[in-house]
């Protein structure tokens, strides 16, 4: 059976399922391929906890953690309403192909349309074919507001 509800980071149960899933996904080549820091594990939780633009959809299977799907409120100054980016979205390895992905995503969904959004954005890696695969089927497309200019990249710059 499958199950994915908002997570409560109060819930000790939920907040320990949380970090399993994304100290996987931190540690996987699509995810940086490098544990997370102490500092991220002793303070991430707490931090999230603080925040009123977010939210977290766990799935289970069986009752067992299977994945995550970390989730922040923007704003489109364009549409003039909020939208909801999935900054974190992984599945566990021993759950992969098995659908997962599109619970995780029905569930966003739901949450950003009750919430009056006009899109759900996300980021992902150039080579990481399966994702694409997953987003693409789900009805996701590169951004762009003129085909002459090209898609959107996403940059950063670290402080």
């Amino acid at each position: 059976m499958v199950e994915t509800i908002i997570a409560d980071l109060k819930d000790g149960t939920h907040a320990l399922d949380f970090m399993h899933v994304l100290s996987a996904y931190a540690e996987d080549p699509m995810g940086g391929g490098a544990p997370l820091s102490e500092y991220t594990k002793s303070n991430l939780v707490a931090a999230l906890r603080k925040q009123i633009n977010n939210f977290i959809v766990l799935c289970y299977v069986d009752g067992k953690i299977a994945g995550i799907s970390n989730c922040f409120y923007g704003f489109s100054s364009f549409k003039a309403k909020p939208l909801v980016n999935i900054h974190d979205f992984a599945i566990l390895p021993q759950f992969r192909g098995q659908g997962l992905s599109k619970h995780l995503l029905d569930k966003v969904e739901i949450t950003a349309k009750e919430k009056d959004c006009c899109k759900i954005t996300l980021e992902v890696l150039e080579n990481n074919l399966r994702a694409k695969k997953v987003y693409l089927a789900f009805g996701f497309v590169g951004y762009e507001l003129n085909p002459e200019m090209g898609k959107a990249v996403f940059w950063q710059k670290s402080l």
